[in-house]
């Protein structure tokens, strides 16, 4: 049985991902160990906020979907301009966050951040995977 991390993976290489723009952090570790593991280069940014601002100008050049990868709360929230551009500017790009547990969301606990609330009028979608099973139909969905 694979993780949702790996599932994660799998599901971009199989949409042709073969470069991921990111930060990690704890809440995203699982995944991070998931994409050493696959053919996915991972580069590496100071800043989550150049993370999807590098995945919009791959997308723009490579004229395909560009994802960008960073852990939950402030890491989140920075994407934030980015997306709203890429967005405005009709440049496909999936972001990917971590998140606090899921017994954890809504206590207000340590990087925990409403996401969806946060993007919502700039994202045409936006996923708070709970299930594991839902990780491919989401990805599917996101491109």
């Amino acid at each position: 049985m694979i993780t949702g991390a790996e599932a994660m993976a799998r599901c971009l290489e199989a949409e042709g991902i073969t470069k991921i723009f990111g930060y990690p952090g704890v809440a995203i570790a699982p995944f991070y160990e998931a994409l050493y593991n696959s053919s996915i280069e991972h580069i590496l940014v100071r800043q989550e906020q150049n993370a999807g601002h590098a995945a919009s100008g791959y997308a723009r050049v490579s004229r395909k979907p560009a994802v960008c990868c960073v852990t939950s709360g402030p890491g989140a929230t920075n994407l934030i301009t980015a997306l709203a551009t890429a967005y405005a500017d009709s440049i496909p790009i999936i972001a990917i966050s971590g998140q606090v547990s899921s017994e954890l969301l809504g206590r207000d606990v340590f990087q925990e951040a409403d996401m969806r609330g946060a993007t919502e009028s700039f994202v045409k979608h936006s996923y708070l995977v709970k299930d594991p099973d839902d990780i491919p139909r989401v990805f599917k969905e996101a491109f």
